[in-house]
């Protein structure tokens, strides 16, 4: 919230003996609406509507108040308001648990205890939705958790209230069941959003820019606000959407709709555009109406019945344009998330959509990702082999990830040994593969690779075996023996797929991994005579470029 001004509504500024007055409308200004709609909310009988109310409210938040400027004045109305917020969060909350919503509610009730884990309301709601979901280990876990932090930290001991449900879980009381039946009112509100990523690591600035290209509604003559975000096989598309969604949960009281369209799925081919819409049609309870056949048909009734509903649609993982164009909502009140590795060049120029490309994390927060996975006693002990994971990995989270995961799986084994194993032998991926396709580096870029036509396929593997740290165009049409038109068009492929990078027109450059797995497949399939030398020592050329920083 930025206590910001509805551009809709007129304003007008005054000089008087004291200075100039702004005059504005109240209901233009959306500290105003915040606290009408929350004064609605707690003034309802109808508890379904009470939850609208709050959901509305907190819709109207944009981002922490006052977050550019600073006085002592400011300092204080700011910390005002966030507990203004705070109290409205668990409203919200405490009435979707008498709706019996408590499964719904458990990551977004995880999210907001990760910020006070001293805020022992807040606890109790996330306890008792966790023993409603059937999760009683989990819950107790969370009581203990939260004890020995107030033991710890404030020297007190849970509330009579805390207690006393610790208590009834115990001994499961039947007082802490869920509602037998939903609550006269309540509406089906879709809640398929995955567990948001943990610790989540950098984008401030992809997560300002998102604020600023999905912060403000459409006006009533305009699409729905769509962003694309592309970007290579393991940058962290998915997480940054999911992470931005948690964020941002209550701008949506009519519900958050995710599919994971398998775009680039290694073993399986993409969804089919009517199968992902008749999962949506099911979630926004088209189970009472007779669902017409055919995509079209189903795909218009899917936009009837999100239409004018404030709702958040995550497509993630699309292959192509043509495959979400159907799931697209025909109003304004929603946004809509979409994650590509190609680019959606027709999503931008079609529907509207804002692109996004990330790229790996910088050296400082990939060491802070390194930090929070495997803890600072860990990495500071192991300074030098973690300065060469951090180049090995070259800032790609999926990479980074992987090395945590099996670094924290094997806490007895040394930092060293581990990036001795990547930096030693031809066969460096296996480093980067940690027992399933999500956490194999190899598969998920064959995902991307697989997608290519042929001829960009041999000139990727051709690629790897340049050894610079980019090369011109000239240079791509001289190593593959072809005319600058000619290869042209497969360098642009490349680039769609987020494969290469075109860092500088006309010049282009590929990560260390993607060069590994390239020159992996240039000596399986290709002939000598086909292909230059493979470069090898890729990645301890990029260790040695670490250290001279």
């Amino acid at each position: 919230m930025r206590i910001a001004l509805s551009t809709a509504v007129g304003c007008d500024i005054k000089r008087t003996s004291a200075g100039y007055v702004l005059k504005v409308d109240e209901k233009a200004v959306d500290l105003n609406r915040f606290r009408a709609f929350s004064a609605q909310a707690r003034a309802s009988d109808d508890v379904a509507e009470a939850g609208r109310l709050h959901g509305l409210a907190l819709a109207q938040w944009r981002g922490e108040p006052f977050a550019d400027v600073d006085s002592p004045w400011l300092t204080e109305m700011r910390h005002a308001l966030q507990a203004e917020r705070l109290a409205a969060h668990l409203d919200y909350y405490e009435i979707g648990l008498r709706l019996g919503r408590h499964a719904a509610l458990v990551p977004e009730l995880l999210t907001l205890a990760a910020g006070h884990p001293l805020n022992e309301r807040l606890a109790g709601l996330l306890l008792l939705a966790l023993y409603r979901s059937e999760r009683q280990a989990e819950a107790l876990e969370q009581y203990e958790r939260i004890r020995l932090r107030l033991v710890d930290e404030l020297g007190v001991d849970p509330s009579a209230a805390l207690r006393q449900l610790h208590q009834q879980m115990l001994v499961d009381d039947p007082a802490l069941a869920p509602p037998s039946s939903p609550v006269r009112g309540a509406a089906r509100i879709p809640r398929q959003l995955p567990a948001p990523p943990s610790q989540f690591i950098g984008r401030t600035d992809e997560l300002a820019a998102l604020d600023r290209t999905l912060g403000s509604p459409s006006g009533p003559d305009q699409t729905a606000l769509i962003s694309a975000i592309g970007g290579g096989a393991g940058v962290g598309k998915t997480w940054l959407a999911l992470h931005w969604a948690y964020q941002n949960l209550n701008r949506f009281p009519d519900g958050q709709l995710y599919v994971d369209m398998r775009g680039f799925d290694p073993s399986d081919p993409p969804m089919a555009p009517v199968a992902a819409v008749r999962t949506f049609l099911e979630a926004v309870g088209a189970g009472t109406t007779t669902v017409p056949a055919g995509l079209d048909a189903q795909a218009a009734l899917y936009r009837t019945l999100v239409a004018d509903k404030r709702m958040l649609i995550i497509l993630d993982n699309a292959r192509d344009t043509a495959q979400v164009t159907p799931l697209l909502p025909g109003s304004s009140s929603s946004v809509v998330l979409v994650t590509s590795r190609n680019q959606l060049t027709g999503l931008v120029t079609a529907h509207g959509a804002r692109p996004m490309t990330l790229d790996v994390l910088p050296h400082d927060e990939a060491s802070r990702l390194l930090d929070g996975r495997l803890g600072r006693h860990r990495t500071r002990a192991e300074p030098g082999a973690v300065a060469d994971l951090l180049a090995y990995c070259g800032g790609l989270p999926l990479a980074l990830s992987i090395v945590a995961a099996r670094a924290s799986m094997r806490p007895d084994l040394p930092l060293a040994l581990l990036a001795e194993k990547i930096r030693a032998g031809s066969a460096r991926l296996d480093a980067f593969e940690a027992g399933e396709a999500a956490a194999d580096l190899r598969a998920v870029f064959s995902g991307s690779y697989r997608t290519l036509t042929p001829g960009a396929a041999w000139l990727f593997r051709l690629l790897s075996g340049h050894s610079g740290q980019d090369i011109a165009h000239p240079a791509v049409s001289a190593l593959a023996g072809l005319p600058l038109e000619r290869t042209r068009p497969l360098l642009a492929e490349l680039v769609r797929a987020h494969l290469i990078t075109e860092h500088v027109s006309g010049r282009f450059a590929m990560h260390d991994l993607l060069r590994a797995y390239a020159a992996e497949q240039a000596r399986a399939l290709d002939t000598e005579d086909e292909r230059p030398a493979v470069c090898h020592g890729v990645t301890g050329r990029a260790a040695a470029r670490a250290r001279s920083r």
